[in-house]
């Protein structure tokens, strides 16, 4: 019997997939539990529409990141901190500060998590971070470090 998943079983498939089962398979457990449906010509249409409909939100959400990177890429974020003598700071940056004055200067809200600093800024200067936007779109921030 073909049936398509409507979630993840273990040992047979993944949701959206269409697998054969044997008949009291399908009827007592994946039917009974709401796991699956009977692969009918309707069923698998509205698979194929949902699949299209998923497909184009990817897209979109996608493409929305390139816009983003775009505008992030244009601008820059100034992050102060004090520094004593020969410009040796006291103290550092870290993500948490660098969410924070994109969000008080530029009205995004990025999370540090998605930021990718390997070490905490301790000198001035100007850094070029990157962050993850999409699985397949990073921007580079740019924030320049100055003292108080």
């Amino acid at each position: 019997m073909e049936v398509i998943l409507l979630q993840d079983v273990k040992a047979l498939g993944k949701k959206g997939e269409t697998v054969t089962v044997n008949e009291g398979y399908a009827r007592n457990f994946i039917l009974k539990k709401n796991l699956g449906v009977e692969a009918t010509t309707k069923n698998l249409n509205d698979l194929k529409l949902q699949k299209a409909n998923e497909e184009k939100v990817k897209q979109e959400i996608y493409e929305e990141a390139l816009r983003f990177k775009a505008e992030i890429e244009e601008k820059s974020v100034e992050v102060k901190i004090k520094a004593g003598e020969g410009n040796r700071s006291f103290g550092s940056i870290s993500t948490k500060e660098i969410a924070n004055a994109v969000k008080e200067q530029l009205g995004y809200e990025i999370d540090k998590k998605k930021m990718q600093l390997n070490e905490s800024i301790k000198t001035l200067g100007t850094y070029n971070i990157p962050v993850k936007l999409h699985p397949k779109v990073t921007a580079e921030l740019k924030v320049k470090v100055s003292a108080l």
